[in-house]
Parts: C-alpha cells; sequence; structure tokens
C-alpha cells in the first residue's frame, strides 16, 4: 500500500477522533507499528487538533481574573471570621470560572466537525477504491475478450489462406456406422504434405477418451494424431505423403500405436 495515499485518506484523522470500529481501529494501528512514518504523522494530527482547539478557545470575559481573585479573598476572610463565634458570616457563593467551559465546547463542536469530515473523506476513499477495482476488473474483461476475437480472427485468416490455396485438395470423409450422419474433411497438399482437418460431425466422447486421424500409406494405417471435437475452424495435423484414404477413430486419450476398427467413425478414399 501506497503510504502517501494511506495518509490522504483520513482514515488516521477518523483514529485520532476515535471514530473507527474496533476492526478498522486494529488495522491503523496495525499499520502504525509497521510504518513509523505514520506514527508521526499520527503525533501531528492530534498536536494540530488540540492547536486547532485551543486557537477557536472563546476568550474568557474582561475582569474574570480580578473576579476570581476578589472571590478567593473574600473565601480567606470568611474562613477567618468562622473561627469567631461571636460574629455572623454571610457566606458569599463562588464566582465560576468559564474558560475551560469554552475550551471544552469550542474542542467537542471542532470534533464533532472533523470527525463527520474524516468520516465522509473516508467513505468516498473506500468508494472510490472499490469504483477503481470495477473499471480494472472490466479493463481485463475487455482486454480478454479483445484477445479472444483476435486469436480467432487470426486462425480464420489461415484457415481462408488453406481453403483458398488450389495445391489442397480435399477428401471428405463419410460416417461408416449405418444410420449416422457424421462426417468429416481432410485439406491434404501434395507437395508439402501438409494437412488440415475440419468436422462437421462426430460422437461426444467422455474425457477419457480422444479422435485420432489416420492416413492409409501402402495399406497400413499411419497416426496424423490426436485431436478433440472442435468445429469451424481447421486443425492441422501431422503431414503425410502417398496417402490413399483418410479415417477417424475413438482412442484412449493420447492415441494407440494401431487404429481401433472397431471404434472407426468415419472414412474416405483420397479422389
Amino acid at each position: 500500500m501506497d503510504i502517501k495515499d494511506y495518509i490522504a485518506s483520513g482514515i488516521l484523522e477518523a483514529y485520532a477522533l476515535d471514530d473507527l470500529p474496533q476492526e478498522e481501529r486494529a488495522a491503523v494501528e496495525t499499520m502504525l507499528d509497521k510504518h513509523p512514518e505514520l506514527r508521526e504523522e499520527l503525533n501531528a494530527i492530534e498536536e494540530g487538533l488540540e492547536a486547532l482547539a485551543m486557537e477557536t478557545a472563546i476568550a474568557p470575559p474582561s475582569g474574570l481574573k480580578d473576579n476570581l481573585f476578589a472571590a478567593l479573598d473574600k473565601e480567606h476572610t470568611q474562613e477567618v471570621e468562622e473561627t469567631q463565634p461571636e460574629t455572623k458570616v454571610i457566606p458569599l457563593a463562588p464566582k465560576k470560572s468559564y474558560l475551560w467551559n469554552y475550551v471544552a465546547a469550542a474542542s467537542i463542536s471542532i470534533a464533532l466537525v472533523s470527525s463527520f469530515m474524516a468520516q465522509d473523506f473516508y467513505s468516498r476513499w473506500k468508494q472510490s477504491q472499490a469504483a477503481y477495482a470495477d473499471v480494472i476488473n472490466s479493463n481485463e474483461l475487455l482486454a480478454n475478450q479483445n484477445n479472444k476475437v483476435n486469436r480467432l480472427l487470426d486462425q480464420k485468416e489461415k484457415d481462408f489462406a488453406v481453403l483458398a490455396n488450389p495445391d489442397f485438395g480435399r477428401v471428405d470423409m463419410a460416417s461408416v456406422i449405418e444410420g449416422q450422419s457424421f462426417a468429416a474433411s481432410v485439406y491434404w497438399n501434395k507437395k508439402t504434405e501438409e494437412a488440415y482437418l475440419s468436422i462437421q460431425n462426430l460422437s461426444n466422447l467422455t474425457e477419457e477418451q480422444q479422435f485420432q486421424l489416420w492416413a492409409i500409406v501402402d495399406g497400413k494405417p499411419v497416426s496424423m494424431g490426436v485431436f478433440d471435437l472442435e468445429k469451424d475452424v481447421l486443425t492441422k495435423m501431422s503431414s503425410i505423403a502417398n496417402a490413399g484414404m483418410f479415417a477417424v477413430t475413438i482412442e484412449p486419450r493420447g492415441g494407440s500405436v494401431n487404429p481401433t476398427m472397431d471404434a472407426m467413425q468415419v472414412a474416405g478414399e483420397v479422389g
């Protein structure tokens, strides 16, 4: 946490005025122990509040000092006279000093106003912190969405380059299971031996399963890699030469050395 921002938040003023809940007071005290500069700032705040109270104190009425000493002299005279039984004593009520009453009243008023201002500032600071966090989260969400869109556009651009390249021939693979509409295609460049897979419709798999693409070369199956079900994009597979047929089987996750023939989904010959 930035110490300057912490001081500017007004929480030290609220602490000095004893206007914080116990939990927040404990947190402030922890910060005071860790950061000596905060303790110095708190001392300065307390000294400032005391000085402000004295500066704004109402001056006592003129002549109060003389009246006070006169009352004390009379009180002393009364005590002397009380030692003489025959003398009638008329007690005089001592006059009260209002100096500290004025100071106390001014201090309380200042404390109340300062407490309200500190609490209001602290509340606004907490609200601004929450709003700032919301803005950060929104920006991160927009950035993630923007990155996702950019990746999708890049993928579509690459896919279009393959589809528009006349060197890539399309090999359609139809369902080998009667009654099913499974379908997929391989875009294969015989010159560069590159191959891309396009899925139209295949079975839904469990987490322990994956699809595996095979090429039949000279009558033998050659693995071109495993893949998950992802439609509307071209998936780059392993390069292959001299393929006469392509097929897709369902295998354990990670693939198999040899195809599981009874788990074949689609197959198609190279034209």
